[in-house]
């Protein structure tokens, strides 16, 4: 089975129920391994066997369904606004000239005349600006699946027909019509849906920035030195690119020719621009400050770290989090019991509660369950959820926080405990040589050599220093063989035929090498938090390096104010126990476990989950992935290209520790805007509901017409938007 994703742009959906209606339509298809319809944004996200179904025919599976799915096109939301404007202007004005008709008294003009004229109106109106709703309610019921549309053409139709039949005297109805009521609730509905999609654009702000930050034209060098400027899409792995002072880089790639410094702010959130020469890699959409760059292309398209943060933040904006299931299922049943309270409604006005003065029975029933119908809200409840996890992971984008799911940004405010790794987390990961012990017969040169020897092809922080050491020293050695970088534990390789083995005790322990010659030494460095790399050449230990690695400034503020948060702060470490104590105690971390590989990271992990606890893991991404994976959230800490190769759930761009402190402090503040959504969301239909069926009006004489009910409807939608959006108002940072 080959399985692939695939992105649509969705377009007639008029209601959340209506996204739901396609994913469950969707996952009855042969072929189809999951599928997520977000309403909010307009988008699809299918996951698909290619043996057993193509794009295409999962596009022409929803046009059959009653909507248009094309390959993901981000659409600037400028443009749907500007679609609902047209009608919203149409709308209003109908609703003026109506309103005039109903009380402005024309001299010599008949009133039968004026009710047709009404009639003509609400006609224009229904067939023009309000069509999208019988459209919308046709493909609903058509898929056996009512939506909020359905709710809204029922009250809209059962007006226009009744005022029509009234008008004509059919079925000996009164002369009572009620056109404006039809072509109101349209201009009040559109109101909401206008206001809606201005709310869910600024909701998506954060991204429609960074999408507008990519290059739009590149100058392309030819091999003969000829510049062409073309369009930055049409550009091919190993194209050359000029990039002058002040220009946007286009892709990718790596410096052949020049020196520069270059604004990287939007990946890493630094505000210092960096220097860059031949031979460093650029990232595109970052700006070149001063020098002219000639760039070698190696990356396009959605390759590239820019397209690869956008796709992370609207999967996550596409991700349902798990209190978003419970909406979801109320809304599904919301609106047939909605048609049952209307109908009940009506028959109770018409025979029960029949004694009303003002109007004729009849009139009566049909407006208040019309205006059941309409007050009631199911998107309401559908938004509550999307909205805010829109907003959320827009903030957390500006302050350099990639939220890759929305559940995550749910669970990570119920996190408790969270389990950090030392190197690169809480310190530095930028270790320097602190003490040399070599054996009998061997100098602190002939040492380093070896161990940078085996160092060179390893990417490992300590590492790095040592060949940092080395360079320092003047020294060179001879290339190794057989080059095997073992998890965990260190290095082994062949050099000049002999076996060099470097790393921890563990692996001089498994070899069966001997280093207790060294041991009284090896403590003493121990004692104080040094990490300790043993060199063995020919199955004997020739010494040992001391390495320390400086704790991060602001890690101590950050686990006290996770302590703060009632957090439990858990360490853990590859490194001996003496190291791990010493720089736990330093920031006080009062749970650590010293000596853990990789996969025992994963069980410590499960350890505390299996004690109730919900556990989050932060570490570098790559040597921390099992621990990351099984955490209920994982929180993956790095910089730079490698952003979206990270393995957690969320990603902290900046190697800045207080970050992990912010992200759970947003997620505790979006649950908290979810939860109040929903409230509001519940509080309105269950208050709007029984008002709009008229129960306060025998003892208050309160009612509610139609098209008022119609307006608070649409506001309930507009709410929960801009309730999500206060989110922006409130700080994260410290």
């Amino acid at each position: 089975m080959a399985e692939q994703t695939i992105k649509f742009d969705i377009s007639g959906m008029n209601c959340v129920n209506c996204a739901a209606t396609i994913e469950r339509k969707l996952r009855e298809v042969k072929g189809i391994k999951s599928v997520r319809v977000n309403f909010s944004n307009a988008t699809g996200l299918v996951s698909y066997d290619t043996h057993a179904i193509n794009k295409n025919n999962i596009a022409k599976f929803i046009k059959n369904i009653g909507y248009t799915a094309k390959e993901r096109i981000r659409m600037d939301q400028s443009s749907k606004e500007s679609i609902q404007k047209v009608w919203l202007v149409y709308s209003i004005a109908a609703s003026v000239v109506m309103m005039a008709f109903m009380y402005i008294h024309y001299p010599g003009l008949n009133e039968k005349y004026v009710s047709y004229l009404q009639l003509g109106l609400a006609t224009i109106t229904i067939f023009g600006p309000g069509m999208d709703f019988f459209i919308s309610a046709y493909k609903s019921i058509k898929n056996r699946f009512a939506n909020m549309d359905v709710l809204v053409s029922l009250g809209i139709v059962s007006a226009f027909v009744y005022s029509t039949f009234a008008i004509f005297g059919i079925f000996d109805a009164s002369h009572h019509a009620f056109f404006e009521t039809a072509v109101m609730l349209i201009a009040f509905i559109r109101i909401g849906k206008y206001m809606e999609e201005r709310a869910k654009g600024r909701a998506s702000m954060a991204l429609q920035k960074l999408i507008k930050l990519q290059a739009d034209k590149a100058r392309l060098l030819s091999p003969e030195g000829k510049e062409t400027e073309v369009s930055a899409s049409s550009l091919k792995v190993g194209d050359t690119v000029i990039v002058r002072a002040g220009e946007i880089i286009p892709v990718d790639g790596e410096i052949t020719e020049g020196t520069s410094t270059i604004d990287e702010s939007m990946v890493s959130g630094e505000s210092m621009p960096v220097t860059k020469k031949k031979g460093d890699c650029v990232i595109g959409s970052t700006i070149n400050k001063t020098g002219v760059l000639v760039i070698k292309t190696l990356k396009v398209g959605e390759e590239t770290v820019l397209s690869q943060i956008i796709n992370m933040v609207e999967d996550a904006q596409m991700d349902k989090a798990p209190i978003q299931r419970f909406a979801d299922n109320v809304s599904n049943i919301f609106v047939p019991v909605v048609v049952a309270i209307s109908v009940v409604t009506f028959l109770c006005w018409y025979f029960v509660f029949c004694n009303i003065p003002s109007q004729p029975p009849f009139v009566w029933a049909l407006k208040t369950a019309v205006a059941v119908l309409v007050i009631a809200c199911p998107c309401a409840l559908g938004l509550a959820t999307p909205t805010a996890i829109m907003v959320g992971s827009g903030i957390g984008l500006n302050n350099s926080i990639l939220i890759k799911r929305a559940s995550a940004l749910e669970q990570v405010a119920h996190i408790n405990t969270l389990v950090f790794d030392k190197t690169g987390t809480i310190t530095e990961g930028k270790f320097g040589i602190t003490g040399i012990i070599p054996s009998e017969g061997i100098n602190d040169n002939e040492l380093i050599v070896l161990a940078s020897a085996g160092c060179a092809f390893s990417n490992h922080p300590l590492s790095l220093s040592v060949i940092e050491e080395a360079k320092s020293r003047n020294l060179s050695w001879d290339s190794v063989q057989d080059f095997r970088e073992l998890a965990g534990n260190g290095m082994l390789c062949k050099y000049k035929g002999k076996t060099l083995l470097i790393g921890n005790e563990s692996l001089m322990t498994s070899s069966n090498i001997h280093i207790e010659a060294l041991r009284n030494k090896i403590n003493e460095l121990e004692s104080q938090g040094t990490s300790i790399l043993y060199i063995s050449y020919d199955s004997v230990c020739l010494g040992a390096l001391g390495l320390m690695d400086k704790i991060k400034p602001k890690a101590k503020d950050a686990i006290s104010a996770l302590q703060q948060m009632n957090i439990t702060a858990v360490m853990m470490t590859g490194d001996s126990e003496p190291v791990a104590k010493a720089v736990s105690s330093a920031v006080n971390i009062k749970e650590y476990r010293s000596k853990v590989s990789p996969e025992e990271k994963r069980n410590v992990v499960k350890n505390y989950q299996g004690q109730g606890m919900n556990v989050g893991m932060i570490g570098d991404g790559i040597n921390d992935a099992p621990a990351l994976a099984q955490a209920d959230v994982g929180i993956a800490i790095g910089a730079g290209t490698d952003v979206a190769k990270e393995t957690g759930d969320i990603i902290l761009i900046k190697n800045d520790i207080m970050d992990v402190v912010r992200a759970i402090r947003l997620g505790k503040k979006t649950l908290t805007k979810i939860r109040q959504n929903l409230f509001w969301a519940f509080f309105y239909n269950s208050i709007g509901i029984p008002v709009a069926a008229g129960v306060l009006y025998p003892f208050f004489g309160i009612s509610l017409k139609p098209e008022y009910a119609g307006l608070a409807m649409a506001f309930s939608s507009v709410s929960v938007v801009t309730n999500s959006l206060l989110l922006k108002q409130m700080s994260f940072r410290s």
